[in-house]
């Protein structure tokens, strides 16, 4: 299938085309790069002029250089343009240009990568659906998930972060989504931000890239919702709220946790919807409400969309439930809940209710008591408050339930010092030193979480949990 042809990818970029070639996909890593693609040189750690040749090699239908580079034929099938990441960004307007699909937009300071894929997921069986690959949702990531879009597509759904500042509304005008959805605001980012109204105010700006005729969708039960509310009145055609709270216009009216399982019900469009998810977590629930209420604004059918949902898992370190066969001869399992992937107040919160919610096996391991035990590594990005942050996770109730608790970075000491003793597990400064001890530390029958920013490198622990047996059906 041709994606881009030469004359199509000059046009849309204002760039020189070298060759009569076309492309069947973009790609910007040579390590994944697959024969037909299209090979965006852009300059990140390294300069992707420094990769061509090698992509050329690998099969790469053409490349995207502000240069020929060195060891690179003259008459090589290149796109030369004067900038390469504004090259990708014009591509990535005309690839949203040339399409009827109806766009959805997420962003959230938690849950937007697992609202992303539910949509995917729920939209599955009612049409073409693109969506970006991973958590490809920064200045070259959207433009990226863009110029990958077919131009047959029914349906888009672009995830859209940020880290400081002024990034989430360029990205929002660049994707022109037909529907605007805030999973929630939180304590993230703070070292950024002064507040978290000041990230609500920057999430917000989400619906500035609103089409006419667009609807916004935000989460209602948080502190910050007027501030989304009265940025979605100022962009958006319809507003709707979603949440637990009677004002909600989507609510949430009860929700069930089985273990790796949640039902809910709700209220959506003056229907009630019941959806089951096949893993565990309240906060799973209110986003998938979000999800399916923007599902209906996209015109699909909520019903469908809702019994798409039980196809869905949460992405590798978002909260993905396995079991580890720690003993194949008596068929002792251990449970992992691997959520090592990112961390903020909030996402621990609801990662410990879940743990909370989960029950370990007695009878069974050195111990014969099954544990609840949490791996705790340091949450980032938070700023000036950020010890005081960490040492109040240990008034999360959920966290009472929790037999052992160790601690993870020089931040999360800030817990471990305020734990009951019985409670305290260990604490340790790098997460290796961890993961070296971990076999001592759990047994068959445990639940075992681990949570934490990704640069605390709790997925270290994962890891070494996962060689310790061999993974078994959940």
């Amino acid at each position: 299938m041709t994606l881009w042809s030469a004359a199509e990818a000059a046009s849309a970029t204002g760039g020189t085309a070298q060759g009569n070639w076309t492309v069947s996909g973009v790609s910007i890593d040579t390590r994944t790069l697959a024969p037909g693609d299209l090979f965006v040189a852009l300059k990140d750690m390294r300069d992707g002029h420094e990769f061509v040749a090698q992509a050329l090699a690998a099969g790469a239908g053409a490349a995207m250089v502000s240069r020929v580079p060195e060891g690179v034929p003259a008459d090589a099938p290149l796109l030369v343009v004067s900038d390469v990441l504004a090259g990708l960004e014009r591509l990535g307007a005309a690839g949203r240009a040339r399409t009827q699909a109806r766009v959805a937009a997420i962003t959230g300071s938690v849950g937007k990568t697992s609202a992303k894929d539910m949509l995917r997921v729920a939209l599955a069986g009612q049409g073409k659906v693109h969506a970006a690959e991973a958590s490809y949702n920064n200045h070259w990531g959207v433009p990226l998930t863009l110029a990958r879009m077919p131009a047959d597509t029914d349906f888009a759904v672009i995830e859209i972060g940020m880290n400081h500042p002024g990034e989430i509304a360029p990205l929002a005008r660049l994707a022109r989504p037909h529907v605007a959805l805030i999973t929630t605001v939180a304590a993230a980012h703070l070292a950024a931000f002064d507040t978290i109204a000041a990230i609500a105010r920057e999430k917000a700006t989400l619906f500035e890239g609103l089409e006419p005729g667009g609807v916004a969708i935000f989460n209602g039960d948080i502190e910050t919702a007027p501030i989304l509310r009265a940025a979605a009145t100022a962009h958006a055609a319809r507003v709707e709220s979603f949440g637990e709270a009677a004002g909600n216009a989507l609510r949430l009216r009860d929700v069930e946790l089985h273990g790796d399982a949640v039902v809910a019900r709700a209220g959506i469009g003056g229907e009630t919807q019941i959806f089951r998810l096949a893993t565990a977590g309240r906060h799973f629930a209110a986003t998938a409400l979000g999800v399916l209420g923007t599902a209906r604004a996209l015109g699909a059918d909520v019903t469908l969309a809702a019994r798409g949902l039980a196809d869905w898992r949460p992405p590798a370190g978002r909260g993905t439930r396995e079991s580890i066969l720690l003993d194949p001869v008596e068929g002792h399992v251990l449970t992992l809940i691997d959520d090592a992937f990112n961390a903020n107040p909030t996402s621990m919160a609801a990662a410990l209710e879940v743990l909370a919610a989960s029950r370990p096996a007695d009878g069974i391991g050195r111990i014969g008591k099954g544990r609840r035990i949490a791996v705790l590594g340091d949450m980032l990005e938070l700023g000036p408050a950020e010890t005081a942050l960490h040492g109040a996770l240990a008034d999360l109730p959920a966290l009472a339930s929790a037999d052992v608790v160790h601690c993870v970075g020089p931040r999360m000491k800030a817990l471990w010092e305020r734990l009951p003793a019985g409670q305290q597990g260990r604490w340790v400064e790098a997460a290796p030193d961890l993961a070296a001890r971990i076999h001592a530390l759990i047994d068959a029958g445990d639940v075992l979480l681990v949570k934490g920013s990704k640069g605390s490198k709790v997925s270290r622990v994962v890891d070494a949990v996962r060689k310790l047996g061999h993974p078994a059906d959940v």
